[in-house]
């Protein structure tokens, strides 16, 4: 594995298309990104916030691109360079000697065989160069068609679909004015006839139907980049930086999202639930394409075609698919367009995806092969980017967990029982066969709990309560489930779309005040009411008010059905045995006992990106330390370590601009250990209190300090404000605390950074605002306190995990068994630093936000003055760190640098982006 740094790599000049002129990390960032793409490296580049990232991803990453399709059009051309100018059927030169019929070639046929075999590879090779250039010709005219007549083709496309429309609603007056009842069993209405599977034919693996059968789905994939990064906010940032980019204008981006971010059917937004939302939309598209032209199916096609989407229209969604490529879109302008021409923005820029240049998208479409392959994404020889990848691993591991509570299990068995006896008559054998199953499989998990599925589980008391370990066939065996052919329930379970069916029944017939017909099959009905009614019933007598379980209850079973919960965990029991465990979790009641899929091996997911990309970057402002991600993805991967290449740049902010402290000792020389065991003495509290007290009377501004936990947070809060040391604080920095619940985050943010503005403008005697957050909370990642907003920040002790937790004791586990020791260490104890470094790193890289912004970084506990601790804090800040064994010479640097630095930088206006 090779490793560079910043310095290593010189100026490139003007090789780079850039904005402004480029600092020369963006330069070197830049060159090696170019020279990893080229080579067909996977890279680790780290690069802080505030240095230009995206767009040194942008350009350097636009740049290969452009240089490879100008190499690969110069390529074809030389290739067909001889056929155009007439020397096709010229033979070339012989190499040396008459060539004789008899000679024998190197593989021991004759020349003339093997000359011949030469000759057709070579013509092939020109054939599909040949039509290559035929397909780029004709998209490069289309798009160019488009760009100088938008405004012809866009009235013609509106007036075109609305005489769709027209046509289409006549059609189906029509149809409800001939409509007959005719059907020999009991009469139900449309709505309910939609609730009954269709026939399930086969088991063998076939394609799905699905929305994206036309022609333009075989066009082959140009070489193209696919950008993922973890939210829509920072998708749609990474787009805006591409439009104001030298590229903004000639590159083919197309964003995709999820169907609840791009979906423009109000009646299906209106569901909610993401699952739910998919559901409902593949339903339609099943609909639309189960286009029967018999006549006695003539009945079935008019019962269903009022589901179909009034968006999906072919024409229109190859219109949106120009627009798409003809100027860089966002989301929210995806939307838009999808609106203003009544077409499917979902489907519609998935059909862009084989001529576009850049895909944007988030991590969980490129991550899960499922939701990549429903896409249309085809990652061979491409090159993939994952942006702020230092989670990388968590989001793997949390895309292939799943968890399911025994009140879901017991749920959904009610449910799908009174399903299967409300339309056993008409559903067919083979639907039967595996609703029995997946009943039989929920009764089992439901056993495993210490349970029975038949009683309210709120009301069943586990009589042995902890947490229990299985491997996979280790679970399937105890549960007596290893009988049951798990794929086959997942292919039923995805194909039947059984989930939405039974939500579709529950939502008919779950509300006790449902009107329901009194005859013998809806009298069946009544079990799923009393059912839900119990549970209900249940929760009341535990101290919630009737009125809130109601509401809760009802809220439950609009959002989903917990069959969609349940679907995941058999999904996920189709891992191999080695990769995963089950955690079963019994709790006092059957109801708040759970089962959860534990993925331990997150390589087996990955290893297939890595080997059919060209490239791969895994790129992020705070990567260190990097060795979870070489051992746990890459090595577990097979990737070779030659095939690894690291790149981690400094910053552009002056040395003098930040000053990181680790300090060993207190004001009262207390060795600073704030273990689990220790944190929570008295002194230590109280040593802790004073250090604040003596940075909140030097540093202006805002001071945030982290916690390890939210428990500790608050007892250190209750024990200051017990010794009065809150109120001296007080004089100097309002105090904030992190709040648990995200919807108050923004804001405590906004008062903070009021505060922090009203006392730089004041000249009072308090200086600004003191916030006590926490490590791993909803303000240590993602929310930059820049400027004024943070001139200190403060680590309190090392935040490492629970190691008592099942999850990270079988983690542990697993490695110690798999990988090899190193340095001396078993692989379970650097998992442990590394989760609390990785933490540390992210909570200190909240400050230091542009060139221009300053601030000091505060580390108490002497323990990160160990080499092994050290060396994973970033690069940028470990160049620069400081070890203090005494408080009095940490607080002479932070005086020194109020002077110098502080009193005369110009104040900035505090500003909080998340």
């Amino acid at each position: 594995m090779e490793s560079e740094d910043a310095a290593a790599v010189g100026s490139v000049g003007p090789r780079f298309p850039f904005p402004y002129t480029p600092y020369a990390i963006q330069e070197q960032f830049m060159a090696a990104l170019y020279d990893a793409l080229e080579d067909g490296r996977v890279g680790i580049f780290e690069s802080p916030t505030g240095t230009g990232k995206s767009l040194s991803l942008i350009c350097g990453a636009l740049t290969w691109l452009r240089d490879f399709e100008q190499k690969k059009q110069e390529e074809e051309a030389r290739l067909l360079a001889p056929e155009e100018s007439g020397q096709e059927g010229k033979e070339r030169p012989a190499s040396a000697g008459p060539a004789h019929p008899e000679s024998q070639g190197t593989a021991g046929e004759p020349d003339w065989v093997t000359a011949f075999v030469q000759k057709k590879e070579e013509r092939d090779v020109v054939d599909k160069l040949k039509d290559e250039q035929i397909r780029r010709k004709k998209r490069e005219e289309q798009l160019e068609k488009i760009r100088n007549n938008v405004r012809l083709k866009y009235a013609a496309k509106r007036k075109r679909s609305e005489e769709d429309e027209t046509k289409r609603l006549l059609n189906l007056s029509k149809e409800v004015l001939s409509e007959g009842a005719e059907d020999g069993l009991e009469q139900l209405d449309h709505s309910e006839e939609e609730l009954i599977l269709d026939e399930y034919e086969s088991d063998e693996e076939k394609k799905v139907v699905s929305g994206l059968k036309d022609d333009d789905l075989e066009e082959e994939h140009v070489t193209k980049i696919y950008y993922c990064s973890r939210t829509h906010s920072q998708l749609s940032q990474f787009v805006h930086e591409v439009q104001k980019s030298p590229f903004g204008k000639d590159t083919r981006l197309v964003s995709l999202g999820s169907r609840q971010n791009l979906c423009v059917n109000e009646g299906v937004r209106r569901l909610g639930s993401l699952q739910l939302i998919n559901d409902r939309c593949m339903e339609m598209q099943k609909n639309k394409h189960e286009k029967k032209s018999d006549e006695e199916n003539g009945e079935k096609e008019r019962r269903v075609s009022h589901k179909k989407c009034p968006f999906y229209s072919y024409e229109q969604m190859q219109f949106l698919r120009d627009e798409v490529l003809l100027e860089v879109k966002d989301i929210e302008q995806l939307v838009a367009l999808g609106r203003e021409t009544k077409a499917c923005p979902y489907y519609g820029s998935r059909y862009a995806i084989p001529a576009a240049q850049l895909v944007v998208l988030p991590y969980q479409m490129l991550l899960h092969e499922p939701t990549r392959n429903a896409a249309g994404i085809k990652l061979k020889d491409q090159v993939v980017i994952i942006d702020e990848a230092h989670n990388l691993i968590d989001t793997i591991i949390s895309i292939h967990s799943a968890e399911v509570k025994g009140s879901q299990l017991c749920c959904a068995y009610s449910q799908l029982l009174q399903y299967m006896e409300r339309y056993r008559k008409r559903l067919k054998a083979k639907n039967l066969m595996y609703i029995k199953q997946i009943l039989y499989l929920l009764e089992r998990f439901v056993a495993m709990l210490g349970g029975n599925v038949n009683q309210n589980p709120s009301c069943q008391v586990v009589s042995q309560t902890g947490t229990v370990l299985k491997s996979i066939n280790g679970f399937l065996f105890q549960s007596c489930t290893d009988n049951i052919n798990l794929f086959k329930v997942q292919r039923f379970c995805e194909r039947s779309l059984i989930r939405r069916k039974l939500f579709g029944f529950v939502e008919r017939y779950g509300n006790p005040a449902s009107a329901v017909k009194p005859n013998k099959e809806n009298q069946k009905l009544s079990g799923l009411q009393d059912f839900l009614l119990t549970l209900q019933q249940g929760a009341a007598t535990e101290g919630t008010p009737q009125s809130l379980v109601v509401e809760a209850e009802h809220d439950q079973v609009r959002c989903a059905s917990p069959l969609m919960q349940i679907e995941r965990f058999i999904s996920a029991l189709t891992n191999a045995n080695q990769d995963g465990r089950v955690i079963i979790n019994r709790q006092e009641t059957v109801g708040q006992s759970s089962l959860k899929f534990l993925l331990l091996n997150p390589a087996v997911y990955f290893a297939k990106v890595v080997e059919e990309c060209r490239a791969v970057i895994i790129a992020g402002g705070t990567m260190q330390p990097v060795a979870d991600i070489q051992e746990q993805l890459l090595s577990c991967a097979g990737v070779d370590p030659a095939r690894v290449v690291e790149f981690s740049c400094g910053h552009v902010i002056p040395p003098e601009n930040i000053l990181p402290i680790i300090l060993c000792n207190g004001p009262s020389n207390q060795r600073l250990e704030f273990t689990y065991l220790t944190r929570s003495m008295p002194q230590m509290m109280d040593e802790m209190g004073r250090i604040l007290c003596n940075l909140c009377n030097v540093v202006p501004g805002g001071v945030v300090c982290f916690f390890p936990s939210y428990e500790y947070e608050k007892q250190i809060y209750a024990h200051w404000e017990k010794t009065g040391l809150l109120t001296r604080l007080a004089v100097k920095k309002k105090i904030f605390q992190e709040p648990k619940k995200a919807n108050q985050v923004e804001q405590v943010l906004g008062e903070y950074a009021k505060c922090i503005k009203r006392c730089s403008q004041a000249g009072e005697q308090m200086t600004g605002a003191l916030l006590l957050s926490v490590v791993g909370g909803k303000m240590s990642e993602g929310i930059n306190f820049s400027d004024d907003l943070g001139r200190c920040v403060i680590m309190v002790g090392m935040p490492y995990p629970n190691v008592k937790s099942p999850e990270l004791q079988e983690k542990m586990a697993w490695l110690d068994k798999k990988m090899p020791r190193t340095a001396g260490k078993p692989p379970s104890r650097a998992l442990i630093e590394n989760l609390c470094m990785k933490a540390v790193n992210q909570s200190i890289g909240r400050a230091i936000r542009h060139q221009k912004d300053f601030a000091s970084l505060l580390l108490l506990d002497h323990r990160y003055a160990s080499p092994a601790i050290l060396d994973k804090l970033p690069q940028w800040i470990r160049e620069r760190t400081q070890v203090k064994p005494t408080f009095g010479a940490a607080f002479a640097e932070l005086r020194k640098v109020r002077t110098c630095v502080f009193c005369a930088a110009t104040k900035a206006v505090p500003s909080v982006f998340t």
